[in-house]
């Protein structure tokens, strides 16, 4: 993490390749939610020097240096050009190469192809390049008998490339996600690179503790399949840590025609996202060029329960002449493994 030596932080935004003048400030605005990355930039510029800068479908890109060679932080393409006129002011926001993805309907069932070939199909559509890990189930064999699912057939209008992206790499366990002009589909890393957080880097530090989420949590799915002409349910339970009392949080969701491994899975994903909302740090400090919203993070020094290991849920990085080079981060706990019962 970045400490607070001399540094001499710069930002530059590129249109293909061609640098763009007069930037006053920017942010970018990075997430762990399968969503795109969004920036805004600010120009010194006329309403008619925007309409020719800013063309639809050209690829921006922001680097930053730190006083070395210059890092690129996000290629996307813009969405909206503000012009305030009287101050000769242009606001330009857009999303990170995602957009692409997001913005592509399809109907198309890919029955007969893997996961990772369809990723790499897709890539290939938005002139993205595949850094994907080859799968060996069809996908077909994912939604063909179970009515919940997306079947991506005639009648499923509002599903996109990148739905079909994310369904499928939940499946398979996977990461997806754009960086640069990079579509990556691959399976998280074993050992992750954990980077050290405490107060005397931070220009700002808030720990938030949700204490309803601190007591024992179960969660239990309840589903009817009609192939199989059977009911059952599947329970995940995680059990609180320290010093904590009050009675066990129950939670029922009802899903019909699921199969008893999707049943348990879907228990223990939810118990999961839950837990994670449990304990949440907002950091400010001096912005790095490093993290990602990938990366985890150990919290140390507080002497108190959050010191442990987070995952970047918002990374937002902002730069101006006024404020310099500074990030806003928002973690949230990693929670423990979930143990499922069935019943």
């Amino acid at each position: 993490m970045p400490d607070n030596s001399l540094r001499t932080p710069s930002i530059t935004a590129l249109s293909d390749g061609a640098e763009l003048p007069n930037l006053i400030d920017g942010d970018i605005f990075d997430n762990a939610h399968f969503a795109a990355a969004r920036f805004r930039l600010r120009f010194a510029l006329s309403p008619t020097d925007a309409e020719t800068l800013f063309q639809p479908g050209a690829v921006i890109e922001i680097q930053s240096t730190l006083g070395g060679a210059p890092t690129s932080l996000l290629q996307g393409e813009t969405d909206t050009i503000t012009c305030d006129v009287l101050n000769g002011i242009v606001d330009v926001e857009g999303r990170d190469l995602t957009a692409r993805l997001l913005d592509a309907r399809t109907q198309e069932t890919f029955s007969n192809q893997t996961a990772s070939e369809i990723a790499t199909t897709l890539a290939g559509r938005h002139s993205l390049t595949p850094d994907i890990t080859a799968t060996s189930t069809l996908a077909g064999r994912y939604y063909a008998t179970e009515h919940d699912r997306i079947t991506l057939g005639q009648f499923s209008r509002a599903t996109t490339e990148w739905d079909l992206l994310t369904f499928l790499a939940a499946r398979e366990g996977f990461e997806v996600f754009v960086t640069g002009q990079t579509l990556t589909f691959a399976p998280p890393p074993d050992t992750p690179a954990v980077l050290t957080l405490s107060p005397d880097l931070c220009i700002s530090l808030q720990l938030e503790h949700a204490l309803t989420l601190a007591r024992d949590i179960e969660v239990t799915v309840k589903s009817w399949n009609s192939r199989q002409q059977n009911a059952f349910t599947q329970t995940a339970r995680s059990a609180a840590r320290g010093k904590r009392s009050g009675p066990v949080q129950r939670i029922v969701v009802v899903r019909p025609n699921l199969a008893p491994d999707d049943a348990a899975q879907l228990a223990k994903r939810i118990l999961t996202d839950l837990s994670a909302h449990e304990r949440n740090v907002h950091a400010e400090l001096p912005g790095e060029l490093s993290l990602t919203p990938r990366s985890q993070i150990l919290l140390t020094g507080t002497g108190t329960d959050f010191d442990q290991i987070y995952y970047v849920a918002e990374l937002d990085r902002h730069f101006s002449a006024a404020h310099g080079f500074t990030e806003r981060l928002h973690l949230k706990n990693i929670p423990s493994n979930a143990s499922i019962d069935t019943s």
